[in-house]
């Protein structure tokens, strides 16, 4: 078990790691317009979007990919914990001129019954509670999907991130300093994050954890769930997935 000198757990503190105006601040600038038309036309060409089709976005965020997929015709419906996220949503759609059925909600509490062809959970969207609640949410996800519908998500690589662990991680924007102090529970599989920002001189903490799979684990959790391996990919371009693959994307089929 790696510790790093840590003896207790942090809380996850939902409100504060995502608070949006700091997510925005640090993140936002990797999530550009360029790459967010990339993964899309990824997601088009993996889930097979040939037609128009119901998808349901789960931590859709600010709707970046829920916006663009809905500009092509299909039918979205997003979900988030964070009311500032969907608000961003929805004035983007707005500009777009596309509709997008927005809700605030908890996966875990999901009750869709085959309403959806395809359902996504982007950019580490899954893992972020204990492992009966992670099954629940790929339990509520098989439910809501239409018979043969398909799951995507895309989270990190757990023999990859382990080989290249870094108990520290500091990113600097503005001499403002989002600092990742990291450890990693080989019991639970749970990655811990006592994530500390400083911005205008004001400390705050944002403790989180993510639970972390390899290809095997996943796959396993997802059978329990009544979805089965569609495809694994080592990224958006779509390399077969390696032993240097730092994240999977993984493609998932109603059983």
């Amino acid at each position: 078990m790696m510790t790093q000198g840590f003896d207790t757990k942090p809380v996850f503190d939902y409100d504060a790691v995502f608070d949006v105006d700091d997510y925005l601040y640090f993140y936002g600038d990797m999530l550009t317009d360029e790459r967010t038309e990339a993964e899309v036309t990824a997601l088009v060409q993996i889930l097979e979007l040939t037609v128009p089709m119901t998808i349901l976005d789960l931590a859709c965020g600010f709707g970046r990919h829920a916006n663009r997929l809905a500009a092509l015709g299909h039918q979205v419906t997003g979900i988030d914990l964070m009311p500032g996220f969907l608000e961003i949503g929805r004035r983007n759609a707005a500009e777009k001129g596309v509709q997008v059925i927005y809700q605030q909600g908890d996966m875990r509490q999901l009750s869709f019954i085959e309403m959806f062809d395809r359902v996504m959970m982007l950019f580490t969207a899954f893992g972020y509670f204990d492992d009966e609640d992670n099954l629940l949410v790929l339990k509520n996800v098989a439910r809501a999907l239409k018979p043969g519908g398909s799951l995507v998500f895309d989270i990190p690589n757990r023999d990859v991130i382990l080989n290249g662990f870094l108990p520290y991680i500091v990113t600097e924007k503005d001499q403002n300093l989002m600092i990742d102090r990291n450890t990693f529970d080989s019991a639970t599989g749970r990655l811990y994050n006592r994530r500390i920002i400083i911005r205008d001189d004001v400390r705050k903490d944002k403790p989180f954890f993510v639970r972390i799979y390899n290809p095997t684990e996943i796959s396993d959790v997802l059978d329990r769930a009544g979805l089965g391996v569609y495809k694994m990919y080592g990224g958006w371009d779509g390399q077969q997935i390696s032993t240097d693959s730092r994240r999977m994307v993984v493609v998932a089929r109603k059983l």
